[in-house]
Parts: C-alpha cells; sequence; structure tokens
C-alpha cells in the first residue's frame, strides 16, 4: 500500500512557477533536465512567460519569418511547428514528461494540452476548440493558444502559450504558426480581467487534471 501511494506521488506533475524568464536559459534547462532524469524522475510542469522572442521550429520556413521587426530576436529550436512570439503577459506551460512511463501517446498528449486550455476557457465562459490538423487552440478564427512539443527517449518538453494579456503587434510581423493571415487573440480582448499569475494558478489545475 505504501508503495502505491509513492508511485501515486510520483505520478503527479510537480508545478513550477518560474516567473519572467529568458528563453534561452529556460530551453537550456528544459533540455538538461529532460537529459538526466531517470525512470524514477518526476515529471514537471513550468509556469513562465518570457522577454519577447520568436521561435522557430525544426521544420520552420524562412517564408514565415519577421517582417520589419528586427529589434526581436529568432531563435531556432528544437521542438516540432513553425514560427510563433512569446512576450511578457503571455503564458507559457512547458511539460516535461515522462510518456512511456505514462503510456500517453503524443497525439493523446497534444489533445490534453488543447482539452486543459479549452476547459479554463470554459470556465471564464468562452467557448473555444481545437483543430486536427493545426494543433492548438482557437476562439471562432482566431488562435489564442500555440502548441508545440519535442519527444526524445520517451519524454518530452516544450508545451502550450496561452496569450493572456500581451501586446499582439509581434504576431502581424509574421505567418503564426506558419498559416499566413492567421488572426491571432488573448484571453483580455475575450473579456478576462484575471491577471496572469491567476489564470497560471487555473491552467495548472486543468493541467493536473488532465493528466491524472
Amino acid at each position: 500500500m505504501q508503495g502505491v501511494s509513492r508511485a501515486r506521488i510520483a505520478a503527479r506533475p510537480i508545478v513550477r512557477s518560474l516567473g519572467l524568464t529568458g528563453y534561452d536559459a529556460t530551453w537550456r534547462a528544459m533540455q538538461d533536465f529532460t537529459a538526466a532524469r531517470t525512470s524514477g524522475t518526476p515529471d514537471e510542469i513550468w509556469l513562465t512567460e518570457h522577454a519577447p522572442v520568436y521561435t522557430l521550429g525544426v521544420a520552420g520556413r524562412s517564408a514565415h519569418l519577421p517582417r520589419e521587426r528586427s529589434d526581436i530576436p529568432v531563435v531556432r529550436i528544437d521542438r516540432g511547428g513553425q514560427i510563433t512570439y512569446h512576450g511578457p503577459g503571455q503564458l507559457v506551460a512547458y511539460v516535461l514528461l515522462d510518456l512511456k512511463r505514462s503510456g500517453l501517446t503524443v497525439r493523446a498528449l497534444v489533445r490534453r494540452l488543447e482539452a486543459a486550455v479549452i476547459d479554463l476557457l470554459s470556465e471564464y465562459g468562452i467557448s473555444a476548440s481545437n483543430r486536427p490538423q493545426a494543433p492548438g487552440v482557437y476562439v471562432g478564427d482566431a488562435k489564442v493558444a500555440a502548441l508545440g512539443l519535442r519527444i526524445t527517449r520517451g519524454c518530452c518538453y516544450h508545451g502550450i502559450a496561452l496569450n493572456v494579456e500581451m501586446d499582439l503587434s509581434p504576431f502581424h510581423a509574421i505567418d503564426p504558426c506558419g498559416y499566413p493571415g492567421l488572426a491571432v487573440t488573448q484571453l483580455r480582448e475575450l473579456g478576462v480581467t484575471d491577471d496572469l499569475k491567476s489564470v497560471g494558478e487555473k491552467l495548472a489545475r486543468h493541467l493536473l487534471e488532465g493528466l491524472a
């Protein structure tokens, strides 16, 4: 019985609130955490927001790169997907999970991450949905959350980025997630007045429920 209890505790991800972080340092920390983890390492969820940065996934195409925004750095990284923007006021939830141990497939994980955001928005009275061929969460035709993952040795990192209260203009200089003309929205424009910390606490709860 005691062993079962320990297993259940280990299976529940540890949530860490990191505040405002630099993108490069956080990305390298995720890589280091994943490289060093063992079969007994607890999963973790990191909540953060970043200084302004564009990130380009492994399949990223130069055609989608920023137009007239040389003030914001572009970092080519190791997640899937095309280009997106991170900046203050955007809540990023990095999920560092042992998929092999949990029995989750990548497709199932993507759906659970999307469902956590959809459930969070429903809590605020906002109807949202996902799109099977375009990962992320949408309110009408506008994207409110972008998603990208890296899988290595049966474990994942990166995660989902939810626009809460931020300057959306940097999105106008790119093709968000590789889709020219894709509209982007945020919780503040949808009537949510909670600050990023409160939204993060609620999203963490939905993520923990969805990953249980």
